[in-house]
């Protein structure tokens, strides 16, 4: 079995079917900035433009990189600055989640710092490490049991992302030892792929601990005996995007558990395999740099960020019509018809 065999849509019971009916029509869409990677990297958008694309859009709010916009990035912004931008946000009704590369303690300490300037409420983070799959989990663990100190009266909720080379299970014994309630996993739809497991089966090891999810389609790569991703236009690709949302949209019981889904569209994005089939017991992972959509030689740069903004517009209504399908599914079942 691999990841691009068909995955459709399951029985509902109308426990389910209700709560899927409810949720589909109040989810908490968020703005992600590498949606406009590009854009960002050439400083044609700022951090205020995306924030009004998250009010025109009506979503509830952004997610965004220390590094977005390269020399205006936040990380580059002076207090006033970052003050000016809460107070917009706040103006706007939008929350602020801020996202960061790494789990060492500079980085998660930078992100603290900006996050508390923009009252931002989530830091995302992963593991950025090069060495034995063993070890990787040691020094997260390591890092992510300094959040009490860095963040002691619990302003936000940090996420640690799958991203790219470790499985949901490893993931889910890395929260489990840090034993902090404010440690919560972010499950991305494609990145699993690369560390060379299924997308339902990553999401069902990491379901007891999601909070935040990135919303993207992508094409499987087979290469070297393991899987790498080419991110695509939402739709276009191979992952099944309804049947996440089905399933991520019932977490929770009497209040959802997923509270965030940034809409991360990352169009020709690749991210090569880091995992195999034949791997050996504790795999060596080799150290990769952040992530970054290449530019192809002579490519068209005006329309690149056009097609890129465009491309975002696409994605949220793309992931709007499959809340409309989800909603079809669910009303079947509440009227005591066969699913479609």
């Amino acid at each position: 079995m691999t990841p691009t065999d068909k995955v459709g849509l399951p029985a509902l019971s109308l426990d389910q079917a209700q709560t899927l009916l409810a949720r589909s029509q109040l989810i908490p869409l968020f703005a992600h900035a590498y949606a406009f990677h590009l854009n960002f990297r050439f400083n044609r958008i700022g951090i205020e433009n995306l924030l009004q694309f998250a009010h025109d859009h009506r979503l509830n709010g952004i997610k965004i990189h220390l590094d977005d916009g390269e020399a205006l990035s936040l990380r580059h912004c002076d207090d006033s600055r970052l003050m000016t931008l809460q107070k917009l946000a706040r103006q706007l009704g939008l929350e602020i989640h801020v996202e960061v590369s790494s789990t060492d303690r500079a980085e998660l300490g930078a992100a603290v710092r900006i996050g508390r300037l923009l009252a931002a409420t989530s830091i995302r983070c992963y593991p950025r490490y090069a060495g034995r799959v063993s070890e990787i989990i040691a020094w997260t663990i390591r890092d992510l049991r300094q959040l009490d100190t860095l963040d002691p009266h619990r302003q936000f909720r940090f996420t640690l992302e799958q991203h790219e080379d470790l499985k949901g299970e490893e993931l889910v014994r890395i929260v489990e030892a840090v034993e902090n309630p404010n440690l919560k996993l972010l499950f991305d739809f494609a990145n699993m792929l690369n560390a060379y497991e299924q997308p339902l089966e990553a999401l069902r090891a990491m379901a007891p601990h999601i909070s935040d999810v990135h919303i993207k389609d992508a094409a499987v790569v087979s290469e070297q005996g393991g899987w790498g991703h080419r991110a695509c236009r939402s739709g276009d690709g191979e992952l099944p995007m309804a049947r996440l949302l089905l399933e991520l949209l019932l977490l929770g019981d009497d209040q959802p558990q997923v509270v965030a889904y940034g809409l991360e569209e990352e169009v020709d994005y690749y991210a090569p395999p880091l995992r195999f089939a034949d791997e050996p017991a504790d795999p060596l992972i080799p150290w990769r740099n952040v992530s970054e959509t290449t530019l192809a030689p002579g490519a068209d740069l005006d329309a690149l960020l056009a097609r890129e903004i465009q491309d975002a517009r696409d994605q949220l209504a793309h992931v709007r019509g499959l809340l409309a399908q989800l909603r079809r599914h669910a009303e079947r079942f509440l009227q005591g018809q066969s699913p479609e």
